[in-house]
């Protein structure tokens, strides 16, 4: 089965936590409203039947907000959440204030200019802030549509008749008790607002953080395993595992003897290009170079088409170091050559090491192997030295790809020969 890419997987955790926050502020928010709601408007006018709806739809509103938070903390925290969830988790926050907006002007007979005096409206901008704390800059434009085009389209309403008494209604609707109930309203929009800013310099504290540990652990492990120790899996990789790959060792011949009496900047320069050269191919087929010693590499092709994968990069740096020698020879310098021993086999691989220092290892047969393959290319005056078990994996044809058999070997270590293929020495 396929592992889940680690940033989808991370995107996944940090929406799950998100929305348990949000619940638990929609619960807050509900909750503090709600008291600011008993304490502040003490009846005044409840001899007028639509003044105790009014107030009814304000509390249904505020309890509606509750539940819907107290069921969105429960999907969260107990595993049924969904990323899907947020769309109409968002939708009904942006309905239950239009649909009691609504309520509240057919109750009032208040013309659709007189809406924002009304209770529900004062839930925009803890509507907006829940949406700000997702992260997600098409979800905070589909509740912003929602809202204001609801909004507009309420501004709109018009009564059938002219209510009476209407300018004492609207004139109740700023008195003080209703005005704190909006300063109460207010503040609770900045404080979840707050908490979105909070989130938001964690975040970024928290990918900086993540980012100079993966860079960390990259100067010691392949960038796939440091990928999957940042996702937590340091506990499996200790435990190692028995697997098949592709090992390949790559080796420039000759370099000893050409560093000697050179400047440590020429050097230097030549080995950097050499294994920004060795990185590209590697990574253009999806190869894992476990380490480089010196003037050698050791890579790592793991999976399906790993055989295949491993050929055809071999393709690519002998092209790579082709053209790097054609442009040294150009510049009246060495060309250069190297000596590449591949085999397939069962291998173990695992993380070693403590906190200061960790290291993948990659141990067995098939190491060695590669590794005496690669000398043997020396004595056998070729390039590249692949064991048959690459081939044929790969489903390669010897005779057609430029494969020419080689005597079988019988490797310092090995109860048995090897049968090998050799290809030819580069050209220039």
């Amino acid at each position: 089965m396929k592992s889940e890419p680690l940033d989808t997987k991370l995107l996944r955790q940090a929406e799950v936590k998100v929305e348990r926050m949000v619940a638990v502020l929609r619960v807050a928010v509900a909750g503090c409203l709600l008291a600011a709601f008993l304490i502040l408007v003490k009846g005044e006018g409840a001899d007028q039947s639509y003044l105790r709806i009014q107030w009814l739809l304000a509390l249904l509103t505020l309890l509606s907000y509750f539940v819907l938070g107290a069921i969105s903390y429960w999907l969260a925290t107990s595993g049924r959440f969904r990323r899907w969830m947020v769309w109409p988790a968002v939708t009904l926050d942006c309905l239950f204030m239009l649909v009691n907006t609504w309520a509240g002007l057919s109750n009032t007979g208040f013309p659709g200019e007189l809406t924002f005096l009304l209770p529900p409206t004062w839930l925009v901008p803890v509507i907006l802030a829940f949406a700000v704390l997702r992260f997600n800059p098409y979800l905070q434009a589909y509740c912003v549509v929602l809202t204001v085009g609801g909004l507009f389209y309420l501004t709109l309403w018009q009564p059938e008749e002219i209510t009476p008494d209407l300018a004492a209604r609207a004139e109740f609707m700023l008195l003080l008790p209703p005005n704190m109930v909006r300063i109460v309203m207010i503040a609770l929009g900045g404080l979840v607002l707050i908490v979105a800013a909070y989130r938001a310099r964690q975040l970024l504290h928290s990918s900086i953080t993540d980012a100079r540990a993966r860079a960390n652990l990259t100067r010691y492990l392949p960038a796939q395993i440091a990928d999957r120790l940042a996702a937590g899996e340091l506990s499996e990789l200790r435990k190692g595992r028995q697997q098949e790959m592709v090992v390949m060792f790559v080796d420039i011949r000759g370099f000893t003897q050409w560093s000697e009496g050179r400047a440590p900047e020429e050097v230097g320069a030549y080995i950097s290009e050499f294994r920004r050269r060795v990185q590209r191919a590697v990574g253009q087929n999806q190869g894992m170079i476990d380490k480089f010693i010196g003037d050698a590499a050791m890579i790592l092709f793991e999976g399906e088409s790993a055989a295949a994968r491993s050929l055809a990069c071999v393709d690519e740096l002998l092209a790579e170091l082709k053209d790097w020698g054609r442009e040294r020879q150009a510049e009246g310098r060495e060309p250069v050559r190297v000596g590449i021993g591949l085999h397939l086999g069962e291998v173990f691989s695992g993380v070693v090491g403590d906190a200061q220092r960790l290291e993948y290892s990659v141990f067995g047969d098939t190491v060695n192997t590669a590794a005496r393959l690669e000398e043997l290319t020396k004595s056998a005056e070729v390039d590249v030295i692949a064991s048959a078990a690459v081939l044929q994996a790969a489903g390669s044809e010897p005779a057609r790809e430029g494969w020419s058999a080689l005597p079988a070997e019988h490797l310092r270590g090995r109860s048995s020969g090897v049968e090998i293929f050799g290809r030819g020495a580069l050209e220039g």
